[in-house]
């Protein structure tokens, strides 16, 4: 949560900054938000619907472990890690 905010913070930081300098944000308007919020959506209604007419349930524990990820990403942990000394670093190469 704290990185969410930390980015809103920044978001609005930079804001700020572009409406004192009388410069227009290069962000995308919020409708072409929505749409890509909508397309995230879309892409886990086949999923959904192959599962209904199997006849399995689509219960809260499913649509958690099988869409929730794909429509928010990788969610941050809040843990650095330089904590944990027995998993490589993601920027390591080889």
């Amino acid at each position: 949560m704290k990185m969410y905010l930390i980015s809103l913070g920044t978001g609005l930081l930079v804001g700020v900054i572009y409406s004192l300098l009388n410069v227009r944000s290069p962000a995308p308007p919020v409708i072409a938000l929505i749409g890509l919020l909508g397309m995230l959506i879309g892409e886990q209604a086949v999923p959904v619907a192959k599962r209904l007419m199997s006849g399995n349930p689509v219960n809260v524990s499913w649509l958690n472990s099988r869409c929730v990820p794909h429509v928010f990403g990788e969610l941050p942990t809040g843990v650095d890690s330089k904590d944990m000394p027995d998993q490589p670093s993601t920027r390591e190469i080889g």
